[in-house]
């Protein structure tokens, strides 16, 4: 056997290998050479800052453990700097905390014993946004660790919070040049609102307190006042319409009838009431001093307009 067949283009590899022992190896690599730092500390700015992409990472809710949701998105995170960093980018990536909202709120209120907006005030609103601060940070360390150990390359020593006052004032400068530039608008849309927090909620708060927990829901039926047309003869129609989800009837633009459904009119007082006829009998104490008129078809009530609930649109 010749010498160069003993050169073997690879090393030995062992066939029963230790991922997690390998992993913490090239870890421990990264950690002592200070690779992640030495990819940012080469590469130059360039002019105006014409070499940089910068990614701020959108921070997690800071008061408690990271999941495998986290951690997926985290390797996505990840992709996208390490391949700009390749193309020979500078990638400053700061990791941050979101600080604000119910998640905080309510860990602090797990913490103190304390439950709802009076009982916050009562403890005093300066000492239970300290305890807030205080609160939100309690995992850091913790996140580092789980982090640093997926290989997410991240500078958590100079992270962000949203609590900072630098954050705060740099969000409203962002929004002060939005309103500058004739960018925001005021609309009315339909969303989750905490009646005790007395504030809007996003969709994964309400999820929170296990707000979504099987109830009984009653429903609510309501009166939309038809405009008038010429074949109602002068007289006012209302249309009794039903529905499981009344928050939405502020932003209400239409409502539902069924073509070939037979619907009912009653009269009473000199206004006449327009409902399924299906319905009829749970409807029964209310419709008890009307009468019935006619019987029509939903196709007849196709096209026809009301007056909205509410002045908003």
């Amino acid at each position: 056997m010749s010498a160069d067949q003993n050169q073997r283009p690879y090393p030995e590899v062992d066939q029963r290998p230790s991922y997690p022992a390998i992993e913490r190896e090239i870890l421990e690599r990264w950690a002592a050479g200070g690779i992640f730092e030495r990819s940012v500390e080469q590469r130059e700015h360039g002019e105006h800052g014409s070499n940089e992409y910068v990614f701020y990472d959108g921070p997690p809710f800071a008061n408690g453990l990271p999941h495998y949701g986290h951690l997926l998105t985290g390797y996505a995170k990840d992709v996208v700097p390490r391949y700009q960093t390749m193309r020979g980018r500078r990638v400053e990536r700061r990791f941050g905390w979101d600080c604000h909202g119910l998640p905080a709120e309510m860990g602090a209120e797990k913490e103190l014993g304390i439950s709802g907006r009076q009982a916050i005030q009562d403890y005093g609103i300066g000492s239970f946004n300290d305890h807030c601060r205080s609160s939100v940070q309690k995992y850091t360390e913790d996140w580092r660790d789980y982090v640093t150990r997926s290989a997410r390359w991240v500078d958590f020593d100079h992270d962000y919070k949203t609590m900072d006052l630098s954050y705060m004032e740099s969000v409203i400068w962002a929004f002060k040049q939005l309103w500058d530039k004739g960018l925001l608008y005021e609309r009315h849309r339909v969303m989750p609102y905490s009646w005790a927090a007395e504030t809007p909620l996003s969709n994964f708060e309400t999820r929170l307190d296990n707000s979504y927990r099987p109830r009984q829901d009653p429903a609510v039926t309501v009166m939309l006042t038809l405009d008038p047309v010429e074949s109602d003869g002068g007289v006012p129609h209302k249309i009794l319409i039903w529905t499981t989800t009344p928050w939405t009837l502020p932003s209400n633009l239409a409502c539902a009838v069924g073509p070939d459904i037979d619907y009912a009119v009653y009269e009473e007082n000199g206004t006449r009431y327009v409902l399924g006829a299906g319905t009829v009998a749970k409807y029964k104490k209310e419709l008890e001093g009307a009468t019935l008129v006619e019987t029509v078809k939903g196709s007849t009530l196709v096209g026809r307009t009301y007056e909205p609930l509410f002045p908003y649109f």
